[in-house]
């Protein structure tokens, strides 16, 4: 099973907040969310951690791409501009350093019309084990 397959099916705190895995290769890995009611917070914009959930899976799906499990150890957001219900959000994180220890990756979230929404910056550790596979 590959990894856009496997995330998609088995990260389920991801998928229960809306953001889907859509591309996957060696270089790059792409999520989407559609923001809802449910997305928002008291301001009326989407919520922070919603923003980073759709953020972290780019981030797990670029860092797992590789078939050895990999853990977030250090993420770093900066939101630049609110996202509003109905915005379609397109999470791209790429390589900076793809170590075979100590990965780093960029993510950034846009909307629907390219605005920069969040940067996010990422640091995983990869295990010397496979990732596991559902049974």
């Amino acid at each position: 099973m590959d990894i856009k397959e496997l995330l998609n099916r088995t990260d389920r705190f991801a998928a229960n907040a809306g953001c889907k895995i859509t591309e996957v290769d060696a270089n790059h890995a792409v999520a989407e969310m559609l923001v809802t009611a449910e997305h928002l917070n008291g301001g009326n914009v989407c919520q922070g951690g919603a923003l980073f959930t759709l953020a972290d899976l780019a981030i797990a799906a670029l860092m797992n791409n590789s078939g050895q499990l990999t853990f977030g150890i250090g993420n770093s957001i900066m939101y630049v501009s609110s996202a509003k219900e109905g915005d379609l959000l397109r999470a791209e994180a790429v390589n900076v350093a793809n170590h075979p220890k100590i990965p780093s990756v960029e993510v950034r979230v846009t909307n629907q019309e390219g605005r920069l929404i969040c940067h996010v910056t990422g640091m995983g550790y990869r295990k010397p084990v496979p990732v596991p596979q559902p049974s």
